[in-house]
């Protein structure tokens, strides 16, 4: 199939060009964007069994305000003294500013003495907002704000910074939007340089971004158009993610296609010839590569948590439309300009000794046991490392430290409790549609205050503690937590201990829910948590199949998943040591497991199935165990060495970016790559498939010989991978 597909695609090069042309022509034209399709609100992701949802139902219901947002002007001196009078009275013209600057979206501002710190540290201005924190509307609302009061303290005693839940979702977007930008060119410039010592040719190493930045115009209008059919809400996190993937992904495939082209040129074929063997040769290897990894993102499918189940169909579309472009777009273009692609380098020409691969396949095929043993403990002792994994859910932290919001939450602090800034709300409602006793709500109220870790209550308008609806059917209680709202501890007490207390002591004939960001975080890690006991062994069970399929063998395919769980293990250790150990965190983003896990396991599977396949051939050549680990290490060592230091290069790229998770992701993934390229499919995999043998390829026969006898020259390595 692949063989038919090379020799159209070379033949007809320019109407595959442009039909590219054409089709990203048309996506971008008249498919809707990725950011129609895009939130920053987790809460939006949740299913509307878990109470946190329920209780926000309830909210929109019976008190219309609680489906809008608040920001919060948080006022203190520079000089950290306590405010006086004249300042709380310019607390005030900031307060009258905003009102009378008549923002859309605005509908009250509020502040005063109530509003003022019991150690006068700070001074609050409350401001309701019409819509939901996502809304852009809001978010505009929110930055002429900021624009308005600004000025109004500059050069005097006082500093403000306006925070909140409409704040921080402002300034998450600008820190994505400007990661974004960083990862992006650093992505490229890396690709680029990488190529250039590889290749040494400016034509290949241009290849991959030409070929990417036509794949990224069409796959974010094509994951759009799907999203929209299927009403699915897309993290906002999925276009920094894409970028990194497309070019990662794209980069490997695209140099296995090179590296098997430049072979074949070596071994004296026809440069269409050559091409044409290159892609039916390579086409099987990135078919089933990109097979891995579509299953892999796909079984996100599974989860209940909606970032991550919007995340695996998009990002499985970009593989799949990459993949696609990798055996017909690269080919075509290839076909155009024949071995130039490599100029002005001449090394295309003559076959490299390859001396340092050479010589780790003769020690892999020598001392296996020595090889393996050194190479499954080193994994192991990194993997012992996450044992003392936390996670971290807190959402201030995940933004730069310099952020506006941030800086508004610290000084907040001063004087309030942390769970200021985001109240949890207890909601509670009469069963049989009567009005609430006042008396008895007062009552529940100072129940809820005595729960270890609420530091108190924010009073109704009117002094009251609970708020009651316009028909007395229901009440609010807005409740101050001690810690902050994104906190491990709020988490534990809004989804543990208050709920239990506010479910129990509900007044006779109600029922209560907790709401507010706390409580979402909280069903958040519940959900966080199920998705990982399902999605883990659903993905390493359908790619094993693909193993099995792909080596008709039931051996190799068990130790190959064993050590992609072992790399994913390993690779956590290693990211807990560096971020809880050596950093200060206080544990990793609560996202991050499930990203790296299908990251490791989908993206280990490739590079092993791309030195499993050359054992497989070596074999097949009449060689014994230890000699096929010898030759596969020394042929196959090279692509792999390459594709795994060009993808963990662009992960890498995303330290830059200047968020926590996105850092922590892109550490985590570049070395989870290493680890998966250098030290298990280099030498744990060929080591314990030369201690195995033939018992590896059991029940089937994949090694024997006669299978792949060919003359030297026509040696087929399935994975592009020779020098």
């Amino acid at each position: 199939m692949f063989e038919r597909l090379g020799r159209f695609v070379v033949h007809n090069p320019w109407k595959v060009i442009l039909g590219w042309i054409v089709a990203a022509a048309a996506i971008v034209v008249f498919a809707p964007t990725l950011s129609d399709v895009t939130t920053g609100d987790q809460a939006n992701f949740l299913p509307n069994s878990y109470e946190s949802v329920k209780a926000q139902e309830l909210a929109e219901e019976r008190f219309a305000q609680s489906n809008d947002s608040t920001a919060t002007v948080v006022v203190r001196r520079t000089d950290g003294q306590p405010l006086s009078d004249a300042d709380q009275a310019k607390v005030g013209e900031l307060a009258q500013a905003v009102q009378s600057a008549g923002f859309e979206k605005v509908t009250g501002v509020a502040t005063g003495p109530q509003a003022l710190s019991p150690n006068k540290q700070v001074q609050l201005i409350s401001i309701g907002l019409q819509g939901m924190a996502d809304d852009q509307k809001v978010l505009d609302s929110v930055q002429h704000i900021r624009d308005t009061v600004k000025p109004m303290v500059a050069g005097g005693p006082l500093a403000l910074a306006v925070t909140g839940d409409v704040a921080m979702q402002l300034d998450n977007q600008d820190a994505f939007e400007n990661a974004l930008t960083i990862v992006s060119v650093a992505t490229v410039l890396l690709i680029i340089v990488l190529l250039l010592v590889i290749y040494r040719s400016p034509i290949a190493a241009l290849l991959p971004i030409v070929t990417v930045s036509i794949v990224s115009a069409i796959s974010p209008g094509l994951i759009a158009l799907v999203a929209k059919a299927t009403d699915l809400q897309v993290d906002q996190s999925l276009q920094i993610i894409l970028t990194i993937v497309l070019f990662g992904v794209g980069t490997d495939y695209i140099l296995f296609l090179l590296f098997r082209y430049r072979e074949r040129l070596r071994a004296g074929d026809d440069r269409k010839e050559a091409l044409v063997k290159a892609v039916a040769r390579v086409g099987e290897v990135i078919a089933s590569a990109a097979a891995a990894i579509i299953i892999a993102f796909m079984a996100l499918l599974l989860a209940v948590f909606g970032a991550f189940t919007s995340l695996g169909p998009g990002l499985s579309i970009a593989v799949a439309v990459m993949a696609v472009a990798a055996v017909t777009l690269v080919p075509a273009v290839v076909s155009l300009i024949g071995p130039v692609v490599f100029w002005p380098s001449k090394s295309w020409q003559r076959t490299p000794k390859g001396a340092m691969f050479q010589r780790a396949g003769q020690f892999v095929g020598r001392r296996p046991a020595v090889v393996a043993a050194a190479s499954g403990l080193l994994m192991v002792g990194l993997a012992l490392g996450s044992l003392g994994m936390a996670t971290d859910y807190d959402q201030t932290a995940q933004l730069p430290d310099d952020t506006e919001s941030s800086q508004g939450f610290r000084d907040l602090q001063a004087g309030f409790p942390a769970g200021a800034l985001n109240p949890t709300t207890v909601y509670v409602r009469a069963d049989n549609g009567q009005a609430l006793d006042p008396a008895a709500l007062e009552q529940y109220a100072n129940r809820l205050k005595e729960v270890p870790g609420v530091g108190g209550i924010m009073p109704a308008p009117g002094g009251a503690q609970a708020a009651v609806s316009q028909d007395g059917s229901a009440a609010q209680i807005n409740l101050l937590l001690a810690e902050s709202p994104y906190s491990n501890e709020a988490l534990d007490l809004a989804g543990g201990e208050l709920r239990e207390v506010a479910h129990a002591e509900t007044p006779s004939g109600t029922t209560a829910l907790v709401g507010g960001a706390s409580s979402i975080f909280a069903d958040i890690r519940d959900a966080n948590d199920r998705d990982l006991r399902v999605i883990f062994p659903v993905a390493g069970l359908l790619i094993a199949i693909i193993l099995a399929l792909l080596l008709r063998a039931v051996v190799a395919p068990i130790y190959l998943m064993i050590a992609v769980v072992l790399g994913f293990f390993s690779t956590l250790g290693a990211t807990v040591l560096v971020f809880q150990g050596i950093g200060d965190r206080p544990g990793l983003s609560f996202m991050l497991p499930t990203i790296l896990y299908l990251f490791v396991v989908a993206i280990g599977t490739d590079y092993n199935i791309l030195m499993i396949a050359r054992l497989r051939e070596e074999a097949r050549l009449g060689n014994d165990p230890r000699k096929a680990a010898d030759l596969a290490v020394e042929h196959g060592g090279p692509s792999v060495g390459a594709a795994g230091l060009i993808l963990a290069g662009t992960f890498a790229s995303m330290l830059l970016a200047g968020i926590a998770f996105l850092s922590e992701m892109g550490f985590a993934v570049s070395i989870g790559i290493a680890i998966s390229a250098f030290v298990m499919s280099m030498f744990l995999v060929p080591s314990v498939t030369a201690l195995l043998g033939h018992a590896a390829w059991w029940p089937g026969h994949g090694d024997a010989p006669g299978g792949g006898k060919r003359k030297e020259a026509e040696r087929e390595p399935v994975a592009a991978a020779t020098h």
